[in-house]
């Protein structure tokens, strides 16, 4: 019978000032890390080394390809597909176009922003290694938690609990 791997060590602290502070002890170490709190902590995000996320950008293509999407399909409708002159103006009257460009542009950059955070979060999790420890209920209500991950053979957990202890201090 294999017994499950190890996936990291998880301890609670009692503050978020304890957490922060054991977190840039550990990220000093050269661990990989994760928190766990109720509320955003200031510092924590740099403490564990949070890289800096690509969701602006992806909703800035959204919104442009929305954007240019909305314009292309009037542009088709109106100058292709069905074109009526109506009162001698152009077919391609680009100033009637923008209200639903507009419009296409803020759905799409909506969309992108909504399932892009969606994704780039791994969501929906349906199961994660940190969910068997039973106080880890505690980490949406009041309590706060440091997960290191196992990351390969340097990693020695009497020497990682010891580094856990020492930010309960």
């Amino acid at each position: 019978m294999n017994p499950r791997p190890i996936y990291g060590l998880l301890a609670e602290f009692d503050t978020p000032k304890q957490l922060v502070k054991a977190a840039e002890r550990a990220q000093r170490d050269g661990y990989a890390l994760d928190a766990f709190s109720p509320f955003p902590i200031e510092g924590l995000a740099e403490a564990i080394g949070f890289p800096r996320t690509r969701l602006p950008e992806l909703i800035f293509c959204g919104g442009v390809l929305g954007g240019l999407g909305g314009f292309a399909l009037q542009y088709y409708c109106s100058v292709i597909a069905y074109p009526i002159n109506v009162g001698g103006r152009p077919l391609n009257s680009w100033p009637s176009f923008i209200p639903i460009a507009f419009e296409t542009t803020i759905l799409c950059a909506a969309l992108t922003a909504v399932f892009g955070m969606l994704f780039l979060n791994g969501l929906p999790m349906p199961y994660h290694p940190v969910f068997n420890v039973p106080r880890f209920s505690a980490a949406s209500r009041d309590g706060y938690f440091l997960l290191i991950k196992f990351t390969g053979q340097s990693f020695d957990p009497k020497r990682v609990g010891d580094l856990l202890r020492a930010g309960r201090e």
